[in-house]
C-alpha cells in the first residue's frame, strides 16, 4: 500500500468548545503532527459508557468521542495481545508476522485430549521488521514508549544475549524512551514496586496507571518542541485485579449486566482518569490542535473478568467478544467531532492512519496490511472490505477452538482447524452470533471460505497438523 503525503500549510489552530473544554478543531490538520497512541490491555467492546455500558464511568474518554470518530465495528487484530501489538507497531497482519498467541505457546494452553497440535510460532518482534517508532523518528520526530510491550520474550541466552529481553524492548525498536516496555503480559502488581524491570520503584504504593501518566506528561513537556510519538500503552485493565481502594467501593453492590467484578470497574475509571489526565496536558502544552489522538484496546475482554454483552464469548476467541474492541480517533482539522462509523476497521488501519497524518511514505517494495481511515473521518462513504484473523492455537477456555476467520460485509465466517467445520453469521442481526447460518446461506459460505483460503495462502499462515 502507497500512502498518500499531507502536505497542508500550518496555521493558526481555532479552539471551539463544542460540548466539553477539551474539544478541539483546528481550521487545517498539522502538517506534521504529534500522534498520541494509546492502547490498553484487555479493555472489551463494551467497557465504555459510550459503548453502552452505564454501570462503568469513563467520562474522559466518553468527551474524546465527542471530540472525534468513534468506530463500532473496530477489529483487533487478534484475539489476544501479543499479535495485535505486533500488528499496531508494524502494520503487517499477525499471520504474515508469524506472531499469533500472546507470547510464547506451550502446554499449559494445550488440553490433553486435543487432536490437533498448535504450529510453532514467534513470539519476539525481529529487528528485520520496521516499526511505527522507527518510521517516526527517521523524519525527525521524538518518540517515546510507556507501558506494555509484550513482543521482547524473556528469555536471554548466554551465548546470545541479543535472543530475547532487553535486545528487543522498545528502545531497541525505535523508541527513544522506554518506560514499562519488557516481556511482562501483565505487572507483577499495580502498587509500586512493580517489579517491572524498566520501572525504577519512586513511591510505595503509587497505582501503575498513574505513574504511566505522570512519565508520559513529563517526557512530552520535555520533547514537545520537535514533533512527538508517544505510545501509551497502558497495562490496565489486564490481570492481576487490582486498583486504588478509593475507586472500588463505587462499583461493590452494582454487579450484574455490565459489571462482573467491582475490582474491574476501578480499573477501568483508573485507566480513564489517566487517559484524561494525559489528554490534559496536550491541552496545557497547547499543542492539541496539532496532536491526533487514537484510542484503542489489544482484543476483546476476557470474560472471567468482564461482561461483554451482547457479544459472544471473549479474550481468545475468534466470536467477536474476542476480537471487536472500542476504537476513538481525534485528528484536528480531519476527523468530524462526534460522529460514529460504522465501517469494518482493524489495527493495521490504525498503523495506516498515522502514518497519513504525519506525511510518511513507504519505501518502494513497501506494503502494509491496513489502510488509512482519514477518508472514513472526514466522512466519506466507503465501501467495506474483507478482514482476515487467524488465530491457530488453544487458549484457556473451553469455548476456543483453532481457527480463521473473515467478516465480509455484514457477514462473518468461521473456520475451525480441529474439524474443517465452518460457522457462518450475520452480524447485522445477530451481533451475538448464536445462529449458525453455514447450511441456509451455502453460496455465502462457500464464497467467504474460498475468500479465507486464499488469504492465509498469501500471508503464509501457520496452521495447525494432525496429533
Amino acid at each position: 500500500m502507497q500512502l498518500v503525503s499531507n502536505r497542508y500549510t500550518m496555521i493558526l489552530s481555532l479552539v471551539v468548545f463544542l460540548g466539553g473544554p477539551d474539544l478541539v478543531r483546528s481550521a487545517e490538520p498539522a502538517a506534521k503532527p504529534h500522534v498520541l497512541l494509546i492502547m490498553t490491555d484487555d479493555m472489551g467492546w463494551s467497557d465504555l459508557r459510550c459503548q453502552g455500558n452505564a454501570k462503568l464511568y469513563t467520562p474522559r474518554i466518553d468527551a474524546l468521542a465527542k471530540q472525534g470518530v468513534r468506530f463500532t465495528n473496530a477489529y483487533a487484530a487478534a484475539p489476544v495481545c501479543s499479535p495485535t501489538r505486533a500488528a499496531l507497531i508494524t502494520g503487517l497482519a499477525p499471520a504474515r508476522l508469524n506472531i499469533t498467541q500472546h507470547g510464547a505457546d506451550g502446554p499449559q494452553f494445550w488440553p490433553k485430549d486435543r487432536i490437533i497440535q498448535p504450529p510453532v510460532v514467534g513470539h519476539i518482534l525481529e529487528h528485520k521488521t520496521v516499526t511505527l517508532a522507527e518510521r517516526f523518528r527517521d523524519v525527525g520526530y521524538h518518540t517515546g514508549f510507556f507501558g506494555k510491550w509484550h513482543l521482547s520474550g524473556t528469555q536471554v541466552r548466554k551465548d546470545d544475549p541479543t535472543t530475547g529481553g532487553r535486545g528487543f524492548f522498545p528502545d531497541r525498536h525505535g523508541f527513544e524512551v522506554n518506560v514499562g516496555g519488557c516481556g511482562f503480559g501483565g505487572p507483577p502488581t499495580y502498587f509500586d514496586p512493580f517489579r517491572i524491570p524498566t520501572i525504577k520503584p519512586r513511591k510505595t504504593g503509587e497505582y501503575l496507571t498513574d505513574r504511566l501518566a505522570d512519565e508520559t506528561i513529563s517526557w512530552m513537556r520535555r520533547s514537545k518542541d520537535q514533533p512527538m510519538f508517544v505510545c501509551l500503552w497502558t497495562y490496565n485493565p489486564h490481570y492481576p485485579f487490582e486498583a486504588p481502594s478509593e475507586l472500588i467501593g463505587k462499583y461493590r453492590g452494582k454487579e450484574g449486566k455490565g459489571l462482573r467484578n467491582p475490582i474491574y470497574g476501578a480499573q477501568i475509571e483508573a485507566t480513564d482518569r489517566a487517559v484524561g489526565r494525559v489528554l490534559d496536558e496536550v491541552d496545557r502544552l497547547g499543542i492539541a490542535g496539532q496532536t491526533v489522538v487514537v484510542f484503542t484496546s489489544d482484543n476483546g475482554g476476557w470474560s472471567g473478568a468482564t461482561d461483554n454483552h451482547p457479544l459472544r464469548s471473549g479474550k481468545g476467541d475468534l466470536f467477536e467478544g474476542g476480537i471487536r474492541v472500542p476504537l476513538i480517533i481525534r485528528w484536528p482539522g480531519v476527523a468530524r467531532p462526534g460522529t460514529i462509523n460504522s465501517t469494518p476497521v482493524v489495527s493495521m488501519d490504525l498503523t495506516a492512519t498515522v502514518l497519513d497524518a504525519a506525511g510518511i511514505n513507504l519505501a518502494d517494495g513497501e506494503r502494509l496490511d491496513g489502510i488509512t481511515l482519514k477518508p472514513m473521518l472526514v466522512g466519506r462513504d466507503v465501501k467495506p472490505r474483507s478482514l482476515f484473523f487467524h488465530y491457530p492455537h488453544f487458549a484457556w477456555h473451553k469455548s476456543n477452538r483453532p481457527g480463521a476467520a473473515v467478516r465480509d460485509g455484514n457477514h462473518k465466517l468461521i473456520l475451525r482447524f480441529d474439524d474443517n467445520s465452518i460457522e457462518l453469521y450475520d452480524l447485522a442481526v445477530d451481533i451475538g452470533e448464536s445462529r449458525n447460518l453455514a447450511k441456509k446461506r451455502p453460496q455465502v459460505a462457500r464464497k467467504l471460505r474460498e475468500s479465507l483460503e486464499a488469504w492465509l495462502a498469501r500471508t503464509g499462515a501457520r496452521r495447525p497438523t494432525r496429533r
